[in-house]
């Protein structure tokens, strides 16, 4: 089906398969909503998942890489209680600048039970976490479903894995378990206090190929989370100088504390370094 690419405001159901609404301005990315109930039998749940895909998806026949986020209610939505990253804003921004695109993946968390379900390992205070069948779920059934229903680039180099605090935690976890099938890991203010397994997961790490790993931290957050944020750096670095093949990047803002605000500057940052710089 053959749209105009300017000025889309809302397309029915009926127009285009799984498409509930979508939006679209001269560069915004257009916003699909792939189920408000989308089932995850592995974490007996649901969850609303949205695709953000380039403004121009519907004109062209180009496949993009593809970029999973956790944590989706903040990452395009305004009226979110902590405010959004506006990844939307970001992504036109880019595409006005002359950078690629990325068909973005947004994961809505579980409320009450997102820290469980963005647990990989156990936890005194929080029990076993379901942190590992959350990522079953996204390899199973999540990815194999984007990548037969959009045309995604689907080798491990094209896609990537993100998201903050837990679920930066949780994406970092992903990525390290299996690099074959992320390859890029965007990772804001990850909640590595939760487990010195996460580090002996960096130190085992063996990517397959070149693994890209944007790691960011601010000065403001909590008293460990720049230091362990540190600790992971220099154990991502030793292995670098080991001969791993990674490519990493540490961004720091010595002022930026734990919240949306930080990591919606961050994320044109992360995209760039991660998709946009070979």
């Amino acid at each position: 089906m053959i749209l105009t690419q300017k000025e889309i405001k809302y397309i029915k159901l009926s127009s285009l398969p799984n498409l509930k609404f979508m939006t679209v301005t001269e560069f915004e990315p257009i916003i699909e909503v792939l189920e408000e109930a989308y089932e995850i039998p592995h974490l007996n749940a649901t969850r609303k998942i949205s695709a953000l895909l380039p403004n121009d998806y519907y004109v062209t026949d180009k496949r993009y890489p593809v970029l999973y986020l956790q944590d989706g209610q903040n990452l395009f939505n305004p009226a979110a209680p902590f405010g959004d990253w506006a990844i939307d804003k970001s992504m036109a921004q880019l595409k006005q600048e002359g950078f690629g695109d990325v068909i973005i993946i947004a994961v809505d968390h579980g409320n009450e039970e997102r820290i469980n379900e963005y647990l990989p390992y156990f936890h005194p205070r929080f029990g076993e976490g379901k942190g590992n069948f959350y990522i079953q779920f996204m390899i199973e059934k999540l990815i194999p479903y984007i990548n037969s229903h959009y045309r995604t680039l689907t080798d491990f180099e094209n896609t990537g894995i993100g998201g903050s605090s837990m679920g930066g935690l949780i994406s970092l976890h992903a990525g390290l378990k299996n690099p074959g099938v992320f390859g890029k890991m965007m990772i804001f203010s990850p909640s590595l206090w939760i487990s010195n397994k996460i580090f002996k997961s960096t130190k085992t790490f063996q990517p397959l190929e070149k693994s890209k790993i944007y790691l960011y931290s601010g000065g403001q957050e909590s008293a460990e989370h720049l230091p362990n944020a540190h600790r992971l750096g220099n154990i991502i670095q030793e292995k670098m100088i080991k001969g791993y093949n990674i490519d990493f990047n540490f961004s720091i803002n010595e002022h930026g504390n734990h919240s949306e605000a930080h990591w919606r500057e961050e994320f044109p940052k992360a995209v760039k370094w991660l998709y946009f710089n070979s």
